[in-house]
């Protein structure tokens, strides 16, 4: 399925308080937050240029979130980062004074996080990220699991000393039943999706994607022209696309949402012109996007800046992985797990149907951004996928002087000649 975007808010400007949430302000600040972090480092661009000759556009770089933080995952972004900013909040509150984050490891945070019980419903990369700030500030942390988690997956989370619960039904089950505990028992929620009267946290965790953009963004040798995201209830898609919006204003890229065909919650939103719970069915590899609901949060923000959405099979899924394990001549070799490489899968089949690349002003002049969201995150299922362990494929990423004289290589010019603030816009 492939929709254009024609909501009647498409093209407005971001509502005022998700413009502030994914500003360049509010970037900024998540990036000195990281460097209060031990294993922080900034994550690579890497290039795929066999890739791109293949199939005859300018340029393609992957983020490799598979390397954030130790956790695998994008998701090391949001919520820990939620989980510091709200002990900070609560500890300002309490003390009467402004708390920063380099009061982290204080006696008076440390005694004041003990009293703190965060929460989440988690596919698996969420879960861990919020018990690892847990962990961080030393709070308490309840983390719902649905049947499907792998056993593998959940206990990556209990490492960090999580409690877990286990919930039959869907991730949007595990929703509702942390909440409801949640609520009972007085622990503080930490989703990465909202609800109608929950909306801030979730802004948050998306606040914490921003620092992969902006990462991106100094990486590249030019701004891109296209960008295909994967997307479950939205935040990562919303994220991305929000902060370029900003950012790159109005040389802003054309942003195709990307969504599993069996969990597709933001594809038949975006149909349906208005929030769509769709019905389960059969599971989807893509475990990590199996969501059957949108965020409001991140809808809204989608209606406005998204330009496409459209879905993938399991099958386009299986093959990006095996793909960049196994790439194009002149290309690294990567890890991607079952979701991570979801975007590639979008743009691959965009290039093999003519009308969706005409759609999407898409040529030989593009330049591609993606992101693996996520590496192996479930070592055994990855193997039984690509038939090799994660171990055994490694890439090396392309330095800054490679990108460089991959663009001046495409373009005839150095990016300096030709570069100035907020260029960079869509080309055919």
């Amino acid at each position: 399925m492939f929709l254009l975007n024609t909501h009647s808010d498409y093209r407005t400007p971001l509502d005022q308080t998700d413009a502030e949430t994914l500003g360049i302000a509010a970037a900024n600040e998540v990036e000195r937050h990281l460097t209060f972090r031990d294993n922080h480092a900034e994550t690579p661009l890497v290039a795929l240029p066999g890739l791109a000759a293949q199939i005859e556009v300018g340029a393609i770089h992957l983020k490799d979130e598979g390397q954030r933080l130790g956790l695998g995952s994008f998701k090391a972004l949001g919520g820990a980062y939620a989980v510091i900013r709200l002990l900070l909040e609560h500890a300002s509150a309490t003390l009467g004074r402004p708390v920063d984050i380099a009061d982290l490891h204080s006696p008076a945070l440390k005694a004041l996080a003990r009293t703190m019980t965060v929460a989440c419903a988690t596919d698996g990369n969420h879960g861990r990220s919020v018990a690892q700030g847990a962990q961080l500030v030393g709070a308490k942390t309840a983390i719902f699991v649905h049947s499907g988690v792998s056993d593998a997956r959940v206990a990556a989370i209990a490492r960090f000393g999580a409690d877990i619960f286990r919930v039959d039904g869907t991730y949007d089950d595990s929703v509702r039943e942390a909440s409801r505990v949640a609520k009972a028992q007085g622990w503080t929620i930490v989703s990465d999706t909202s609800w109608p009267g929950y909306e801030r946290i979730p802004g948050l965790v998306m606040q914490g994607y921003t620092a992969l953009v902006r990462e991106s963004l100094r990486q590249m040798p030019a701004p891109p022209t296209h960008v295909f995201i994967q997307s479950g209830v939205g935040g990562i898609a919303a994220a991305v696309a929000g902060h370029l919006a900003i950012a790159l204003e109005d040389h802003r890229p054309v942003f195709t949402v990307v969504d599993p065909a069996r969990a597709a919650c933001i594809v038949e939103t975006a149909r349906a012109g208005h929030p769509m719970t769709i019905a389960p069915g059969a599971p989807t590899v893509m475990a990590m996007l199996e969501c059957y609901a949108p965020s409001l949060v991140a809808w809204r923000i989608l209606s406005r800046v998204a330009d496409a959405f459209m879905t993938v099979d399991d099958d386009d899924a299986v093959a990006v992985m095996r793909q960049l394990a196994n790439p194009v001549a002149g290309d690294p070799a990567m890890v991607a797990g079952e979701s991570g490489g979801v975007g590639l899968a979008g743009l691959m089949k965009a290039f093999a149907d003519p009308a969706i690349k005409a759609a999407l002003r898409l040529g030989e002049r593009s330049r591609i951004f993606l992101v693996n969201t996520e590496g192996a995150t479930d070592p055994g299922t990855y193997e039984a996928i690509v038939g090799r362990t994660p171990a055994t494929i490694t890439h090396s990423p392309a330095s800054t002087d490679q990108l460089l004289g991959t663009y001046e290589a495409i373009v005839g010019r150095t990016p300096a000649t030709v570069l100035a603030k907020n260029t960079g816009g869509a080309e055919a």
